[in-house]
This record gives C-alpha cells, structure tokens and sequence, in this order.
C-alpha cells in the first residue's frame, strides 16, 4: 500500500481509538492530540522513506506515547500521569496488536457533569471520532471559531478535573447514556448521506457508529433505548443499496424492496422485540418503530400510513425536533391529505428551518399536490439550494412544475 494511503486510512480508521488510550492516563486528550498529530505527521514523513510498518497502529501508539512522555518530562507537571505513561512503554511494537479500545470510556468521559451539556455532543464527535471542529461546527450551525474554543474549553475541564476515563456507576447511567447515544446518531447523521466525492470518509463514520452503538448493546443490556438506536441504523442501512440507481437517488416510497437487506432488518426487529418488555420507551425505540413500519412494506406491499403518523405523533410528545414534525406531517399527508400537513409544518418557527433542506423539500412536495404552483417552484428553489448532492438536486429538478408552455421544467428562473 502507498505509505501517504497507509498513514491517511490509519488515522481515518483508528484515531479514536489511539486518542482514547492516550488520554485515558493523564487525562489530557489535547496533550493526546497533538501527540498523535505528531505521530501521523513523521509517518507521513518516514514511512515514504522506510516503508509501511507490520502494525502501523501499533508504530503510531508508540510515536505518540513517547511524545507524550517528553512532553510531560520536559513541563515537570502531573508526575501521577508521568508514572502511568511509563507504563504504557513496556512491550511496545507488539502491545498495538492488543490495544484495548477505550473509545466508550473517553464518550463517558465526555458526558461527566461538571461538562457542560451543550457541548457534549461535539466534544464526543472530535475526540472519540475524529471528526474536525470545522464541519462540527456547520452541523451544529455555528461558526467554526465558536465551536473550537467550545471544544478547548471542555477538553480544559476533563483534565483539570481529572475526569475518569470509566464506565460510571449504574446509577449515574440514565442521565449519561443519552449523551453518549445522541453523539454515536450523531456521527451516524454525519455519515448518511454519501455521496461519490466522500464515500469512503463517510463509510467509516457509520461503521464507526454501527460499531460503537453495538459495544454500548453488549455492556449495557439493560439500556432499551441502545437496543432502539442500533435497531433505528440497521433498518436505514438495509436500504442503502436501493436509495440509488444508476448514480439517481430513489426515494423512500419508491424503492425496490428486493434490494433491502433482510438480514438487517431481521436483527433491528429482534432488537426491537428485546427492547419493549423493558416498559421504557424513548426517541430511539419509537424512531426505529417508524422505520420498522416502513420495513413492512417489503413483506405487504402496503405502508401502514396511520401507525406511521400515531408513532411520529408519539415522537413529537416525547422529543419535538424539526425532523420528527416534518415526518409527522408526511405522514399526515398521506392519511389526512396535503393541506392538513401544510397546516402543521407552518407551526414550525421559520428561524427554525430557513436553511433545513428537508423543511423545503416537503413543503414544496405539498404546495406542489394543492397546484399551489408559484409557491412550490420557489420552495423547489430553496430546496435546491440548500443541497450539494448532485442525485438529490437532479431528483428535485425533476419535481419541478412546468414553468413554460412546452412543459419544461425550470426550477432556475
């Protein structure tokens, strides 16, 4: 393999994991950092030049170790942590092949109390998956300076508090689990849409999300809404193959159901079925409902549209996003008609969807069947705006309604 290619998937691929066990000794994930940063930066100067090591996580968890360790030599502080780190040197080349993975620890970690809520969230998706301030900062629509002092000052927090790399106690978990979930959907979000330009980058963060939403099922077996979340990513990924054909996107409604991954779908129902004796029902569980529902249509034909709406009815009680009241009102129009879920998205505040594509492409989708015709070309309009991907633009071109008189369709005016 090509050692910049080397260097580059294995930072792709283990950062995480490396991060984690870097920090957990001292604590200081931006010590752990800049160590590992140092680390991928002389394997993209070395190994060039010497080849690509048997173990290249391994040679990278020795690199950054030993930087840690100057570093902390060097600064004379934290002798605890110094003491640690010494540890972590014994057996070095072959102790990589039996790294432990404390990426769960360090997302624990993450949601400690004295961290501060709001920001939980992010700080798990850099750490934890290495995922960069800046395109944190545009999923949570803020600016790329705000989220990166936010970030710092939480990393501050877990070090000089000496926050603990662990599992906390049973009791603590209900109020941390959540965060830990909300960050691995999250990083599942971040890696839905896939598009040829950054298939491969967001491939490994929904593998990266499958993987650690199965580690949370296996060490908590008695959280329900892990069993929900993971249930809720295998039904969507069972209908990768078949959300594209031939380079179209192909939507929900309209996809071949022969493509659908029984397999998957098998698993999330078994999950599903485990989760609802427990008598605790969250966002997670219902979303995953929804998608079961949906599932149904590869056995029926038919989509049951009125369980659909009772269930996302349920989610908007429970957890009323944006995205759970714009699946109610697709829902609804399908049962109720186009006007009573105009009715209901225009409750949602317009600060609130002004740049969510989704919100435009409904509202266009449900303009366009009253033969509200001027209006849904202009929410077409937003819409196409307000997505990069070339599928679902020429999807949405083909949405539009005839702006002239030879019928063809003009969403550019």
């Amino acid at each position: 393999m090509d050692a910049h290619r080397a260097a580059e998937a294995a930072a792709r691929v283990s950062y995480g994991r490396l991060l984690a066990f870097l920090a957990a000794p001292s604590r200081d994930v931006t010590a752990a950092e800049d160590a590992l940063c140092d680390a991928l930066r002389l394997a993209l100067e070395t190994w060039p030049l010497n080849g690509v090591p048997q173990n290249p996580d391994a040679w990278l968890l020795t690199t950054a170790r030993r930087r840690l360790i100057d570093k902390v030599r060097h600064e004379r502080v934290r002798s605890g942590a110094t003491e640690g780190l010494k540890l972590m040197v014994d057996n070095d080349e072959t102790f990589g092949e039996r790294l432990p993975d404390k990426r769960l620890e360090l997302l624990f970690a993450c949601t400690h109390p004295a961290i501060d809520p709001s920001v939980r969230t992010a700080l798990m998706l850099q750490t934890v998956l290495g995922i960069d301030a800046a395109r944190i900062a545009s999923a949570f629509l803020v600016s790329a300076g705000t989220m990166g002092q936010r970030l710092v000052r939480a990393k501050t927090k877990i070090r000089d508090a000496g926050i603990a790399f662990e599992i906390p106690d049973r009791a603590e978990l209900p109020a941390r689990v959540e965060s830990v979930l909300d960050a691995i959907y999250a990083c599942y979000g971040m890696g839905w849409e896939i598009t040829p330009a950054a298939e491969t980058g967001n491939r490994d963060l929904v593998d990266e999300a499958m993987w650690l939403a199965r580690l949370v099922v296996e060490l908590l077996p008695q959280e329900p809404e892990a069993k929900g979340l993971l249930a809720l990513m295998l039904h969507c990924e069972a209908r990768r193959p078949a959300r594209r054909f031939n380079g179209r996107f192909v939507p929900l409604s309209e996809q071949d159901t022969r493509l659908w991954s029984r397999p998957m779908m098998v698993e999330a129902e078994r999950l599903l079925s485990a989760a609802a004796p427990m008598r605790r029902v969250g966002r997670f569980q219902l979303e995953a409902a929804i998608q079961s529902a949906h599932a149904e249509r590869a056995r029926s034909g038919r989509v049951d549209w009125s369980a659909i709406e009772q269930l996302y009815r349920g989610l908007v009680a429970l957890a009323p996003s944006v995205g759970a009241r714009l699946g109610q009102a697709a829902a609804l129009a399908e049962t109720d008609g186009a006007a009573r879920a105009l009715a209901l998205i225009d409750e949602i505040s317009p600060a609130l969807v002004a740049a969510h594509q989704p919100y435009w492409a409904l509202r266009a989708d449900l303009l366009r069947r009253l033969g509200r015709t001027a209006e849904a070309r202009e929410a077409y309009e937003r819409s196409l705006g307000l997505t990069k991907d070339a599928a679902v633009r020429e999807f949405l071109m083909a949405q539009c309604l005839p702006a002239t008189k030879d019928g063809a369709r003009d969403c550019s005016r």
